[in-house]
């Protein structure tokens, strides 16, 4: 967390959601341009710019677009949650590409708490379903923030057993991959109001967005990045409940699965987790102990990994990518190294000789002209055609 953040005016509220919101400004880009610039009202200034000297033309999201998606968020009583605040949560902040902002309802202060992510089968079995609910009160008796999507079957049931046990110190975070004012599935009305108003409810995505398919892998990198440990009560094969459970081994969290019959389908992607390497867990008693010895994220190499938060306005000049607010640097011609097979940004900078500062840029060039395309680990290829 950062204690030094500052307080935003409304203003600063605006520019940074516009900015965001912006064609082509993901969390990469969003933060780069605030190390660059050093405000968001500075960056949307200069969109136009560095979008014509990666050959197009451009425009930032219209103000009225904006507008209407803060007083919808208003009306639905959430509020903003930007990465440099003191509340945003450290394990979030630790990943690779943080939210830069989400949107929120309910009590903030669980994310201060311990936590631990339960996942799962949307057709779980009627078994599973209670030992996750168990899992769940158990957990949050114990003080722990019990974090999940709200989908049917283990989803809901984890967040039912947390809330059940909520007087005991613990709690429950739900993780929606629509718009905060967007219930999903529409039977989950009364649980997802449930979790908003006792526990807390969070939201990457604008209000008013419908969840897509797109928007799942996001919602559990989330789910994955607040928690210090994930447990996989029961999964099928190349479910999304597995990509929490890689997104969180890759962000060097613990990940536990319960063991399961081969028989059963929703059981395989457990015991593959299990012969791949989690932790085999049958008890609260079991993940409560792994938790316990949690020190903090792990790289692969099983050094502890504490990042920062990725931008603050308390950096001031002193930044990773050499970036000084009102610098000039001459773009590199880094189109001209890029093919559509991904290339890792370091491999950018060594080959073009130019400064980090500089590659960057050229690729927010690029990125905001519609020619670039950014993959995980931090690698980029140009767009195809």
């Amino acid at each position: 967390m950062n204690l030094a953040a500052p307080v935003l005016s409304a203003a600063d509220v605006f520019a940074r959601v516009r900015l965001l919101r912006s064609p082509g400004i993901g969390p990469v880009s969003y933060f780069q341009l605030l190390r660059r610039f050093g405000s968001a009202a500075a960056a949307l200034d200069a969109l136009p710019d560095l979008a014509a000297r990666g050959g197009a033309r451009y425009r930032p999201v219209p103000a009225e677009r904006i507008e209407a998606e803060i007083a919808r968020l208003h009306a639905a009583g959430g509020q903003y949650l930007f990465h440099d605040s003191p509340a945003y949560p450290r394990l979030l902040a630790a990943l690779e590409t943080p939210p830069p902002v989400l949107t929120w309802r309910g009590d903030l202060a669980l994310l201060g708490q311990g936590a631990v992510a339960l996942v799962g089968a949307r057709n779980a079995s009627a078994g599973a379903c209670r030992l996750a609910r168990d899992y769940g009160a158990a957990l949050a008796a114990r003080g722990y923030a019990v974090v999940s999507g709200l989908a049917r079957g283990i989803d809901a049931a984890a967040h039912r057993g947390a809330l059940a046990a909520m007087g005991h110190g613990g709690g429950t975070i739900g993780v929606i991959a629509s718009g905060i004012d967007v219930t999903y599935p529409p039977d989950h009305l009364a649980l997802q109001e449930e979790v908003a108003t006792r526990g807390l409810l969070l939201a990457e995505m604008p209000p008013g967005t419908e969840p897509l398919a797109r928007h799942f892998p996001f919602r559990n990198r989330i789910i994955a990045g607040l928690a210090a440990g994930t447990v996989v009560v029961e999964a099928a094969p190349r479910s999304g409940s597995l990509i929490t459970a890689r997104l969180a081994a890759e962000a060097g969290r613990e990940v536990m699965a319960v063991p399961g019959s081969p028989l059963d389908s929703r059981s395989r992607g457990c015991n593959e987790l299990i012969r791949d390497g989690a932790v085999l867990v049958q008890s609260a008693d079991d993940i409560t102990e792994l938790l316990e010895r949690f020190e903090g994220p792990r790289g692969r190499s099983g050094q502890l990994v504490l990042r920062e938060a990725p931008w603050s306005a308390a950096d001031g000049e002193e930044t990773g990518f050499d970036f000084a607010p009102g610098a000039e640097d001459a773009s590199p011609d880094i189109a001209q190294l890029l093919g559509t097979a991904p290339v890792a940004t370091d491999e950018l900078i060594r080959q073009s000789g130019a400064s980090a500062g500089a590659v960057h840029m050229a690729l927010i060039e690029l990125e905001l002209a519609g020619r670039l395309i950014r993959h995980a680990g931090g690698r980029v290829s140009l767009a195809q055609g």
